[in-house]
């Protein structure tokens, strides 16, 4: 549920109230009774909780060049281990 920020025009108090974005917005002070103006606020930025979040939800597959880099260079190991045939 969002937090919207009113601000009464009697007695001039700012306050939060939380209430869902369908809900008609408040017209009385708590505090007076006077009429309120819900104010527009920036919002807050996109926040991330929790550890490893990049690592476990968001992470990419290998992609083709480091498959084609990792396939060489196990290529060219395989190579270097194999004992040639002797022809005897």
């Amino acid at each position: 549920m969002p937090t919207y920020d009113y601000k009464c025009r009697s007695c001039h108090d700012v306050f939060e109230y939380f209430q869902n974005m369908t809900d008609k917005p408040l017209a009385k002070c708590p505090k007076c009774g006077g009429k309120i103006r819900r104010l527009v606020s920036g919002g807050s930025g996109l926040i991330f909780k929790g550890t490893g979040f990049y690592k476990t939800d968001y992470v990419k597959s290998e992609s083709k060049v480091i498959k084609e880099v990792k396939t060489k260079k196990d290529k060219s190991q395989n190579k270097k281990t194999k004992q040639p045939k002797n022809n005897r």
